[in-house]
């Protein structure tokens, strides 16, 4: 089976010493030794002073609001999400308020926010979807008209630059994920990127607990905290990640040349991105195409390629949703429940060979010639 996706793994040889090192101190968390060293690697890595690592992205979500003050109100995001963006809003005490995406990036539409604020509106959480990046400006200035904070969900972008720099300096916050399926992982873990030192003074405290002392809380806090073991893990992978892009890129380029000629096939993106992460292979399959996105991914998963249909549904269509929110475009998010029924993520990964790029889109070929 090739999978739509495997982690990022160097040789274990290389992690024994890392793995030596945690053992000898007997320090497995609270701060230590490679917790230090790999926030300040990534700190230097993206050039941006403010970054908190944290044990997930979710987690790194609810603190950005318990940092912004964000509670009891109205947060407008996206429906097209994996579902812990809302899920960390709703754990927050506050009401996700869903507004529709644009169909070329999958990302929230800037236009459709205005309409969806009320007196009840605290802040604005787009994500940057499979890195492709919001329209920061257009979010921003708006959120800045009505005094909203903005939190980005940007899960799927660590890497990912505009011309200014590191997409992550946009906005209030941005949480980064480094799951194991993450273009960067730790195993499991996560980063929180503040606009400022108070901001990451306030989520450092929060994620630890509220302790500001060994014998003082002064805030309600969780426990947020990477630990070190994943935190080694990510110093060594942070030596490889330029060259686990360039391994990225050149998939990506034989899927667009080889998928050009594909009637019903188009590759989504990539949408205001300067430099690329090539953190997942989107594509729609369209009405052109001999069979609808569900048989596809089916007739592909008996020939042993398993396609993911990332993000379908739409949130507000799960069962746990029912009920949960509003929906705040005026079209009921139309274009995301169009996308959500046409997407598939294409395997993509380091490890996977220029051969299984042309097989994956040979049988893709295949299954369309069977059916026409």
């Amino acid at each position: 089976m090739i999978n739509v996706t495997r982690p990022n793994l160097p040789s274990l040889e290389d992690f024994l010493p890392y793995l030596k090192q945690i053992w000898d101190s007997g320090v497995l968390s609270n701060g230590g030794k490679f917790h230090q060293e790999l926030e300040l690697a990534l700190s230097e890595y993206l050039g941006l002073p403010h970054v908190s690592l944290v044990c997930n992205a979710t987690v790194g979500l609810m603190l950005a609001q318990d940092a912004l003050g964000i509670r009891g109100g109205e947060v407008i995001t996206t429906p097209f999400s994996f579902v812990a963006t809302s899920n960390s809003i709703l754990w927050m005490q506050n009401k996700p308020v869903f507004v529709d995406i644009e169909p070329n990036s999958g990302c929230l539409d800037p236009r459709l926010i205005e309409a969806a604020i009320t007196d009840e509106t605290k802040a604005i959480m787009p994500l940057h979807c499979y890195g492709n990046m919001v329209d920061t400006a257009e979010v921003e200035a708006l959120a800045s008209r009505h005094d909203l904070a903005v939190i980005y969900d940007a899960c799927h972008s660590f890497g990912v630059e505009d011309a200014g720099g590191s997409a992550l300096r946009h906005g209030d916050i941005s949480v980064v994920s480094f799951h194991a399926t993450k273009v960067l992982n730790t195993f499991e873990g996560g980063l929180v990127v503040s606009s400022s030192a108070d901001m990451k003074k306030h989520v450092d405290t929060a994620k630890n607990f509220g302790f500001t002392g060994e014998d003082e809380v002064t805030l309600v806090g969780i426990n947020g905290k990477l630990n070190e073991v994943s935190a080694a893990f990510g110093l060594l992978q942070l030596q490889r990640f330029e060259e686990y892009i360039s391994a990225r890129a050149e998939l990506d380029a034989v899927y667009r040349q080889r998928l050009a000629a594909v009637a019903g096939i188009e590759c989504l993106g990539p949408v205001r991105q300067g430099k690329r992460n090539f953190a997942y292979f989107p594509v729609v399959v369209d009405s052109n195409f001999a069979v609808s996105r569900d048989v596809l991914a089916d007739a592909m998963k008996a020939r042993g390629v398993y396609c993911r249909k990332y993000f379908s549904p739409i949130i507000p269509k799960y069962l746990a949703y029912t009920g949960v929110g509003s929906l705040g475009s005026a079209d009921s998010l139309q274009v995301a429940a169009d996308l959500s029924s046409k997407i598939l993520c294409l395997p993509i990964y380091p490890d996977l060979a220029v051969e299984q790029v042309h097989k994956i889109v040979d049988e893709i070929v295949s299954i369309g010639n069977a059916a026409a």
